[in-house]
């Protein structure tokens, strides 16, 4: 039994749900953890999924969710809860037994980061190693997901953003890349590496305006945060994409230790776009 959690999938690339297919179309047993008992939740069980319903963050669900598990998938949205679900899920896989959790972390995360989230998912890590329970830590890149996000807020077909330049880079990679990596290190029955670095394309922000049919128009920070915040009206999740942004607007068009791609055959911006037209 391979517990998933984010299983009911969400606006941010669903990996959870992704993770689910892929495990159920290879014959594993899989028990889904959603956070509410819904259309997306019935689903799940036609698909052969056992579904379990309750909050990351309280102990009283997740500790029946892990018993009888070895092997788990732990995401956890853009928002508020990172380090009380963490906290958590880690003490019940470690009271369980379970052998490997696969978590997914930020490409940058570590304790000086640029934003506070990364932060906090460095800490994620940290805590997950302590536990003791073979954590497997995915660092990916911006979701292609998370562009779309934003174009699809657009006004006029423009695709606005606070990154400066058409030629500031981005390193970017979709959810299903992200997924079939997590799907992978669940079902990899030897050692594996504690961190997998996930990028699968760099881009120009230009690049991806172009790409998606938008015209690309650099938005004044605070502009941008006032807009961000009628799209995903959840502080948390601005304040980290705010954040990141003015990142990758510092570093501009010049090369980063990071901005290596990683990802063999990956889904590439162009096939994104495509499949989600």
């Amino acid at each position: 039994m391979i517990l998933v959690t984010g299983a009911a999938g969400g606006p941010q690339g669903s990996t959870g749900r992704q993770v689910v297919d892929l495990l159920l179309e290879r014959g594993e047993a899989v028990r889904a953890f959603v956070h509410s008992d819904d259309h997306r939740a019935e689903e799940l069980r036609k698909l052969g999924a056992e579904v379990v319903v309750g909050d990351l963050r309280e102990i009283s669900s997740v500790r029946p969710a892990v018993r009888g598990v070895r092997r788990a998938f732990f995401t956890y949205p853009v928002t508020a809860g990172l380090l009380d679900a963490t906290g958590v899920f880690a003490a019940a896989a470690r009271e369980e037994g379970v052998e490997r959790v696969v978590e997914v972390s930020q490409l940058d995360a570590g304790p000086e980061a640029g934003t506070p989230r990364m932060r906090r998912h460095w800490v994620s890590e940290q805590v997950f190693d302590w536990a003791g329970v073979g954590a497997v830590h995915l660092r990916a890149a911006v979701f292609f997901e998370n562009l779309a996000v934003v174009a699809a807020a657009g006004e006029g077909g423009e695709l606005a953003l606070p990154l400066g330049s058409r030629d500031t880079l981005l390193p970017l990679v979709a959810a299903a890349d992200v997924a079939r990596a997590g799907a992978r290190l669940l079902l990899e029955p030897g050692p594996v590496d504690p961190i997998c670095l996930l990028t699968g394309q760099m881009a120009t922000i230009g690049q991806v305006a172009d790409a998606m049919g938008l015209r690309y128009v650099d938005l004044p920070p605070e502009q941008w945060e006032e807009r961000a915040m009628a799209v995903y009206g959840d502080p948390y999740a601005v304040e980290h994409l705010s954040h990141l942004w003015a990142i990758f607007r510092f570093i501009g068009s010049a090369d980063h230790p990071l901005y290596r791609v990683t990802i063999e055959r990956p889904v590439t911006l162009e096939e994104f776009v495509r499949s989600a037209t």
